[in-house]
């Protein structure tokens, strides 16, 4: 296999996607990452600029500068075999006309559904191939499948953990299911650990009725932070937003931590690595038992595994 120059760029708020640079770059290849997320405004000078253009005129010129940083970056690293654009919706159509000259091959990967992020105005042509995890997207745009990958080593199964469930979550649509479902967890009387992150009145008023079982925070988890408060438990709670039929990275997380889940996707049962003795799907008509806690992870076996490896991911999104 001849080694190819692959540029990512994405805003990587997470940090999921250096990830993908890391394992093209041991598998032998050129690659690069041009963080969006990770240009700022230069000085106050622009940060009151860029204020008063969106105030008086409705243009973001962080926006614009950040696009621009691209195509500066990219003339540094010349002409790429194949560039990813992860949330392609975040650059402005003429931009990626640009973008697409540094390249042979013009790849895009929604991390979200097309509900919840419109990318129909790049559709037409624009992108060589377009990947997605939410099976209602492929089939309505023919997007071409894919999920999203596990990026964390391979941990044993946790002897020693401090709660029995966790859930860690926006501070959105999906809280009234999370208040229903702890309701229901009550009776089983397991230990619970739920963090909501998010800025508003609601949120205060929550603090006080629910502050027994539910930590309302404004402070944001790092990616880090997040692992460890997924590791001090043995199952993690997904909840999906409306609109949203594809797999987050949690369920990638809970394979490399080999943890349990609990969930209401009824999607995940599409996936080889479903076991109900590791994943109970929500249903109105039947709830979760203590019986779940209790039993042991069943690990999964590793071909199943390494389907959903990042090393996988790599060669499938970028034909390697």
């Amino acid at each position: 296999m001849s080694s190819k120059k692959i540029c990512v760029i994405s805003f990587d708020h997470w940090n999921y996607d250096y990830h993908i640079v890391e394992t093209l770059s041991a598998l032998g290849h050129e690659s690069h990452h041009i963080k969006i997320g990770d240009y700022d405004h230069k000085n106050l000078k622009d940060k009151i600029t860029n204020s008063l253009s969106k105030l008086f005129t409705g243009k973001n010129l962080k926006k614009v500068r950040r696009q621009d940083y691209i195509l500066e970056q990219l003339k540094h690293f010349g002409k790429q075999d194949k560039i990813l654009v992860i949330n392609p919706e975040v650059i402005d159509l003429e931009y990626h006309v640009k973008i697409k000259a540094f390249c042979n091959e013009y790849i895009a990967y929604l991390y979200d559904s097309v509900g919840r992020n419109p990318v129909q105005h790049l559709l037409d042509g624009l992108f060589d191939t377009i990947f997605s995890f939410d099976k209602e997207d492929i089939n309505a745009y023919n997007f071409k499948e894919t999920s999203n990958y596990i990026y964390l080593e391979k941990e044993p199964v946790a002897t020693d953990t401090k709660y029995d469930a966790v859930y860690v979550g926006s501070f959105d649509s999906r809280v009234p299911t999370l208040l229903s479902l702890v309701e229901k967890l009550k009776p089983l009387k397991i230990n619970l650990n739920c963090i909501v992150v998010g800025k508003n009145k609601t949120l205060e008023d929550l603090k006080t009725q629910h502050n027994d079982v539910i930590e309302f925070t404004r402070k944001r988890l790092r990616q880090n932070e997040l692992l460890d408060v997924y590791r001090d438990s043995n199952v993690i709670i997904d909840l999906i937003r409306p609109e949203q039929t594809g797999l987050s990275f949690r369920y990638f997380e809970a394979l490399a931590l080999q943890k349990k889940m609990i969930t209401n996707n009824s999607n995940v049962k599409n996936y080889s690595f479903y076991n109900p003795k590791n994943i109970h799907v929500l249903t109105e008509n039947e709830f979760i038992g203590r019986d779940f806690f209790e039993s042991p992870y069943q690990e999964l076996d590793d071909d199943i595994y390494s389907k959903f490896t990042l090393k996988t991911w790599v060669k499938t999104v970028f034909n390697l």
